[in-house]
């Protein structure tokens, strides 16, 4: 006999999220998106595993230089450096750079981009998510190719923050 969820006051819209994130839970999902006439419900679940951060280094103990000769400083950088930021795969699955196989790709080296710019597709179990950028500023690498299957948190581009 199947169970029945109890009567509640909640909305049609309330009771779906809740059932979308059951579903997540249930079948160790890291996204869903539904959308239908009316409403576009996107769910993403960031985990922290064990292992999946790296860990901090352990401190090394300094050992002085056995000749005290002073060495020349480095040059100063001509401008501050600025850090690449890296747009991560939110989910395992497979990576495409097109919306089509004969399609031009979302995005290219050179590529300035926007948060809610598409930057590719993940399709898992038969699901294509498109990939926002999240950020802002210009395509400087593609890590990957296309229909490469990729891991949870693996970089896939890396942006000159702007």
């Amino acid at each position: 006999m199947a169970e029945r969820e109890p009567e509640t006051s909640e909305s049609p819209d309330v009771q779906t999220v809740r059932q979308l994130v059951r579903l997540m839970h249930r079948f160790d999902l890291s996204a869903i998106d539904l959308t239908n006439e009316r409403t576009t419900i996107r769910l993403r679940r960031w985990r922290a595993t064990a292992g999946a951060a790296p860990a901090a280094p352990a401190p090394q103990a300094t050992v002085p230089s056995p000749t005290p000769a002073a060495a020349p400083p480095p040059p100063a950088p001509a401008r501050p450096a600025v850090e690449p930021v890296y747009i991560r795969s939110p989910m395992v699955g497979t990576f495409y750079e097109s919306p089509a196989p004969d399609a031009s790709p979302y995005v290219t080296v050179g590529s300035v981009v926007r948060p809610d710019t598409t930057v590719c597709l993940i399709e898992a179990m038969k699901v294509f998510t498109e990939i926002n950028a999240g950020v802002t500023g210009t395509i400087a690498e593609v890590l990957v190719k296309s229909g490469q299957a990729v891991e949870f948190d693996q970089p896939l581009f890396r942006v000159e923050p702007s």
